[in-house]
């Protein structure tokens, strides 16, 4: 989990939550860096995002945005090919979506009382530990 002020675009934290990323591996040794693949919403289709999971072959199902969508249309042949993108993969995204709602029904969580980062970052820690023991 990364903290940023609520006003703050989640899209400028994306690369600061990959580097947080660790995968433990079952047996003994060093867990990757990365994951087999990120699937997210239409806030993250800018090419930015789009060029980080690139940089660290990363798979990834991200909606084109319309706006995108057009701009590239209307340039024909130099607008380049449309992203990747697995139907399949976007619905099974909802299991995260739904995770985060259940994070919000913890009210210090959905109201943030705290005013410091690492308190709030601690309260959010324990509402997933309480909704991962709940499961």
């Amino acid at each position: 989990m990364v903290v940023t002020p609520g006003q703050r675009a989640d899209c400028t934290q994306f690369n600061s939550v990959l580097e947080k990323i660790r995968v433990p591996k079952p047996g003994p040794g060093r867990p990757r860096k990365g994951p087999n693949g990120v699937a997210a919403d239409k806030a993250y289709s800018n090419g930015p995002c789009r060029a980080c999971l690139r940089r660290r072959s990363i798979r990834h199902t991200i909606p084109e945005k319309a706006d995108s969508q057009a701009a590239r249309l209307r340039k024909g042949s130099r607008g380049g090919r449309p992203p990747g993108f697995d139907d399949e993969r976007c619905r099974k995204r909802n299991t995260v979506e739904r995770a985060i709602n259940r994070l919000n029904q913890h009210r210090a969580v959905g109201t943030r009382y705290d005013k410091r980062r690492y308190i709030y970052l601690g309260t959010a820690t324990a509402a997933a530990l309480i909704n991962w023991l709940r499961t």
